[in-house]
């Protein structure tokens, strides 16, 4: 291990990454609170400031990806697709399988200037994660429990009300609705054949519901749907716990983008059109199984120094003082305030564990497959 590596290692340094996140987050959401009084006012004007605010946020964790763990990330497509990124309302349909996928995409939205308008149709625990589901409320973010008829008229509203967006706004759809796993696979692949539809090898059978009324709500708005099938190299499979240790990965994208004229207006034929659209990922993944990489030309967007630049404001505005305060504890020499310095270390390393736990697959909570023989697509 180089010397660097270990050092990126060191769970202080994780530690004060972790309190730079945080504390700064916990500003921003304040901030962000205030904002609200500007809603009735210039709704507009709300929504540019916090773009720009959870922009701050979330390009703390992009850093974390292209810059801690140098991260390199490779997108496959022709020029054509990429002249349009940045520049148009899109919906991303991604495959949901790693733990960083979001952080993938992440790093995309950022490089192409559109990271604090990204949205998500996200399962409706998520709004009472702090930080995380706080930052998403202020951005107007769709939530939703997967219960279509008490969704209903929540998506609807929530989608409806993004059409007049002031800034070019990536959507990501999970279409899988939960993260693949070879027990959710088998339960997928069951109904799939309940239906008669074609069985996938890499992916989960994609719920269908989400994907056409998000494209029959934001109908006017959004001119393309992105496919972006992600894998990553040696087989390897990323983590967040990896990425906050400073392991790198090499990640791989396979973008394929498809106008919105060429997809059906008819709610079943455009589920039809997403079910053979999971057939095409399928044989791509199949086909990076067996030759390592996508087809098509490699084009590596460079990284911005401006998520680097931003987390070394907050470090420099939030450590200095930490570390001063620390530094005076030890030197006062009294057991009581140390021992208090401690607990609070624990504590704010417990917090950081929780927040990572999220992301991770084993603790999810999905309750896929328990109804889902019941749900239609």
């Amino acid at each position: 291990m180089g010397l660097i590596a270990y050092i990126k290692s060191l769970f202080i340094l994780q530690l004060l990454v972790g309190f730079v996140f945080v504390v700064s987050g916990l500003i921003i959401n304040f901030i962000q609170l205030c904002t609200c009084a500007l809603w009735p006012i210039d709704k507009q004007l709300y929504r540019k400031i916090n773009t720009r605010l959870s922009y701050s946020l979330w390009s703390q964790l992009v850093m974390l990806l292209e810059w801690w763990s140098s991260t390199e990330c490779t997108i496959f497509t022709d020029q054509a697709t990429v002249d349009k990124f940045g520049k148009e309302h899109v919906i991303i349909i991604l495959n949901h399988n790693y733990e960083i996928d979001f952080l993938c995409g992440w790093t995309m939205c950022e490089r192409y200037g559109v990271l604090g308008a990204s949205k998500v149709l996200a399962k409706y625990e998520l709004l009472k994660v702090p930080l995380i589901g706080w930052t998403w409320y202020f951005l107007e973010i769709v939530f939703c429990k997967r219960k279509w008829e008490e969704d209903r008229d929540t998506v609807f509203k929530g989608l409806t009300q993004l059409k007049d967006y002031p800034e070019f706004m990536w959507f990501l759809l999970y279409c899988e609705g939960t993260r693949f796993t070879p027990k959710k696979h088998e339960i997928s692949m069951e109904v799939a054949e309940s239906k008669g539809l074609p069985k996938l090898k890499y992916h989960l059978l994609p719920r269908t519901k989400g994907f056409t009324t998000t494209l029959s709500c934001l109908k006017g708005t959004v001119s393309a749907v992105y496919d972006v099938t992600l894998n990553f190299r040696d087989k390897k499979v990323p983590t967040l716990l990896g990425i906050v240790s400073g392991k790198k990965y090499m990640a791989d994208m396979n973008i394929t983008r498809y106008p919105v004229e060429e997809i059906p207006e008819d709610e079943k034929e455009c589920a039809t059109w997403l079910h053979k659209l999971y057939q095409r990922k399928d044989a791509l993944q199949e086909h990076y199984e067996k030759e390592g990489s996508f087809p098509g030309p490699a084009i590596k967007p460079p990284r911005r120094l401006w998520t680097l630049l931003n987390f070394l404001f907050w470090a420099t505005l939030l450590l200095t003082p930490l570390l001063n305060f620390a530094c005076g504890v030890f030197v006062s020499g009294s057991p009581l305030l140390i021992v208090v310095f401690l607990i609070f270390c624990i504590i704010a390393s417990i917090a950081v564990r929780r927040l990572i736990s999220v992301s991770e697959v084993n603790k999810t909570g999905s309750t896929y497959g328990k109804m889902e023989g019941k749900k239609e697509n």
